[in-house]
């Protein structure tokens, strides 16, 4: 949102200086992102008077100018029209900077003749398009500052320019007199009365019959219009022109200036149709799908079915709410139009602007809420200004739909601004607050006025006294203690394990990361997602249309972003949400890494290793011990899509109790993703760890066993595709109150075993309770090993 200095101020009548006014916009929400200062750009540029102007030697289009200057006399050569004797020109000297040229001018000849300067152009210095010749002004002294001569002169093209940020909860500053009114209720000054304006209606009924078709009643609310007969179009006046071109507009006509005008002014949408090419009524309805309009940006577009559109008995004539037609557009032999006032729904709009991929000013404001109880008023003053610009005859007014009611009011409950907030402010004070921003008081009830959509509850209420009282002044106070002693813990269980997990993977060496919840359709389906169940119905843009369904996408997301920009070894992490649905209940807390490239810091011999499953492997048993997840564990295959089939494993508890799953990151993924591999990540689900059935603070006692543990290796002959993990549970499973420990310690392939076959050779830790083993009792335990093998993989102890 832009707007000049001197353009605010015929809103708010106010002594301030424009860094108080800068410093009050960013305390009140209304963040200042940037100010242009014209006349800084033109330091330097002063007044000079042109003595002589005589033909160049040796070009006819040229002249050799003798100019008197602050420093003297001195030689300017100008091609410019009008340079001539007698007159007051603007002389950029030699090493000065022309903006609107964009080079630095120096001593140089021109045909061979020396110039030292340049006399400049409205276009050169960017005050206008003008460049038909050098600027030429009735007055000022020789080597006066040209700002300070504007300044005097012509204030609005040294006006500073203010460029605020508008939060989606704040449509109501969209328009100059919305930032005013914020600044008058701090204090800044008084909010000036609305300015009078007259119309008469001189042209009878009018001709131009309006209706809103039964599909499109929950789209458009209410339509009004005027049509003004014997207009004269052509340029807007120079104060309306001037105040367009600040903003970065470029003026059309007066007709399509206007509604420039009140869109920034007032935050007040309209349109203007030529009346002569309106053929038959209008209609407002939805499209059906497939009818092109040629719009405005001078764009065909194809229109969706569903989106609202105004039509005649031509056909779609506009885009409601979001663009205006080509065809149906003011020139300069338009001599009747059409002008209209609308209120939409803000979701129809967003879902058609979105449908078109069409970003216009009047989306951008219908789609976060403007007035509805200015609708009628904005269309009379539109018509009253119109009128005194182009002349012409105002019909009567026509109306479809009604002007909806959204009056509203809250209860102010004084007190809560001190328990929400921690601010004490007097009651007075804050109904006053209110009552400055529009609110209309009756008792303890506050109106809430028509422009303010954002305000729903007596919450708002609070946050807007709260917030002209400046949060900057808000003191820290420490929260009293409600009873003597040591404090219950706070946080729940699963609180704790969050926060022990987020610690414990950033000690592994990863760097958190906080990705956005919505991501784009595309990727979502990547990772089970992207159905209709997460689809956002208002999104924000494309690339975040549904819920996340796994943190890991935001996460090659983000290592794709680093990698673009040279960071090719990272570790990265999240801790947060994912969602299968919508619905509550329908998420869950995922802790995830992701390792990308190669790890650990490089030998001495320059050397690195890349990431392998391994690597995730351990970063995600440390994790689970941190958060106290049991230590046995069955490590199991058939993970999701997006890990490698052969190179990940799921942790579990049983077949069905999955606790986490680690792995290589599918290479379809890292290509679709744009990441360059390798790539292992892991993810944990601490809410499926089970909490401990009796909590304590302290450790259990320690075990200690008196007795030698002994260890036997045994090697067996099984098939090549035989997993080892197989055996190492096949073996534990033989005695679980005697073996501690299954470890495979070696594996040979080939040689005498034959094609198909390997050996795995397995060390077993037995730890005896009671009474020392004897070696019968080791020889019955190594049996139950041996069958106990055979018969999970067909193998065969190896001889």
């Amino acid at each position: 949102m832009k707007f000049t200095l001197s353009w605010l101020k015929e809103h708010l009548d106010t002594d301030a200086s424009l860094d108080l006014i800068l410093e009050t916009l960013t305390d009140l929400g209304l963040e200042v992102e940037g100010v242009e200062d014209p006349a800084a750009k033109l330091k330097g540029f002063t007044l000079a008077k042109i003595l002589e102007a005589e033909q160049h030697p040796d070009a006819d289009k040229l002249r050799v100018c003798k100019v008197l200057a602050d420093t003297g006399e001195t030689q300017v050569v100008c091609g410019a029209p009008n340079a001539r004797a007698g007159i007051t020109v603007v002389l950029a000297k030699p090493g000065m900077y022309i903006p609107g040229l964009d080079i630095t001018i120096s001593v140089g000849k021109i045909r061979g003749v020396e110039s030292h300067g340049m006399m400049a152009s409205e276009r050169e210095l960017e005050l206008s398009d003008e460049h038909n010749g050098i600027i030429e002004l009735e007055s000022g002294e020789v080597g006066q500052e040209f700002s300070a001569w504007l300044a005097q002169n012509r204030p609005a093209a040294v006006d500073p320019v203010i460029e605020i940020a508008i939060t989606p909860n704040r449509p109501d500053a969209l328009g100059v007199r919305g930032v005013a009114r914020d600044l008058a209720a701090r204090g800044l000054g008084t909010l000036k009365p609305m300015p009078a304006y007259a119309l008469e209606e001189t042209a009878g009924d009018c001709p131009v019959g309006v209706t809103i078709d039964e599909s499109a009643k929950d789209g458009c609310l209410v339509f009004a219009g005027r049509l003004i007969k014997g207009v004269k179009n052509g340029p807007s006046p120079e104060w309306l022109q001037q105040k367009l071109r600040a903003i970065g507009l470029r003026p059309i006509s007066a007709l399509v200036d206007v509604t420039n005008y009140f869109t920034y002014d007032l935050n007040r949408p309209l349109h203007v149709f030529d009346a002569g090419k309106i053929a038959g009524d209008l209609v407002i309805s939805r499209a059906k799908g497939g009818e092109e309009l040629l719009a405005l940006d001078e764009k065909t577009y194809e229109i969706p079915a569903g989106v609202l559109v105004i039509s005649d008995d031509n056909g779609v004539e506009s885009i409601g709410g979001i663009m205006g037609g080509e065809v149906s557009g003011c020139t300069e032999e338009t001599t009747d139009v059409f002008v209209e006032a609308a209120f939409w729904d803000f979701v129809s709009i967003a879902e058609g602007g979105r449908a078109l991929k069409i970003n216009s000013d009047a989306r951008y404001r219908n789609e976060r809420g403007i007035d509805p109880g200015f609708n009628m008023e904005a269309l009379d003053r539109a018509c009253a200004l119109i009128v005194e610009l182009c002349g012409g005859a105002v019909s009567g007014k026509v109306v479809a739909g009604e002007v909806p009611d959204v009056s509203r009011a809250y209860r102010l409950d004084t007190d809560r601004c001190s328990s929400l907030v921690g601010m004490d402010i007097p009651a007075e004070e804050q109904r006053a607050t209110l009552e400055r921003l529009g609110f209309v008081m009756e008792g303890d009830m506050a109106q809430v006025p028509s422009w303010r959509p954002d305000v729903l509850g007596e919450a708002d209420l609070v946050e807007e006294v709260a917030r002209m009282a400046s949060l900057t002044k808000l003191e820290p106070k420490p929260m009293a203690r409600m009873l003597p002693g040591v404090p219950k813990p706070i946080l729940t269980p699963m609180q704790q394990r969050e926060q022990i997990a987020r610690r414990t993977v950033a000690a592994l060496g990863y760097n958190e990361c906080v990705t956005y919840s919505f991501i784009d359709k595309a990727t979502a389906t990547l990772f089970g997602g992207g159905d209709d169940a997460t689809m956002v119905a208002n999104p924000i843009s494309s690339e975040m249309s549904h819920m996340r369904p796994d943190l890991l996408a935001g996460l090659l997301q983000a290592a794709a972003r680093n990698q673009a920009r040279g960071m090719a070894d990272m570790a990265l992490f999240e801790v947060g949400a994912a969602f299968t649905g919508g619905e509550p209940g329908e998420q869950h807390l995922q802790v995830t890494g992701l390792l990308v490239g190669q790890t650990g810091p490089k030998d001495l011999h320059g050397a690195a290793r890349a990431v392998d499953v391994f690597d995730a492997k351990a970063d995600v048993e440390a994790v689970l011990a941190a958060i106290g997840a049991p230590a046995k564990v069955q490590i199991l295959r058939d993970g999701a899509a997006w890990f490698h089939p052969g190179r990940h494993g799921r942790i579990c508890l049983g077949p069905k109790k999955m606790l986490a799953v680690f792995g290589e990151i599918h290479p379809k993924i890292l290509q679709q993703m744009d990441v360059k591999g390798p790539a292992v990540g892991f993810t944990i689900w601490p809410e499926e760890i089970p909490l401990p059935r009796n909590a304590t603070t302290s450790k259990g006692a320690v075990t200690l066993n008196d007795l030698q543990p002994v260890e036997r290796d045994f090697a067996f002959i099984v098939d090549e595709r035989v997993e080892a993990l197989t055996l190492v549970n096949a073996a534990a499973g033989a005695d679980k109150a005697l073996i501690t420990d299954v470890r495979v310690f070696d594996e040979f392939i080939g040689g005498a075993l034959g094609e198909g076959k390997k050996s795995l050779a397995l060390t077993v830790r037995l730890q005896p309770q009671d009474v020392t083993l004897k070696e019968k009792d080791i020889e019955a335990i190594s049996t139950k090993i041996v069958e106990k093998v055979a018969k999970a993989t067909g193998g065969a102890l190896r001889g």
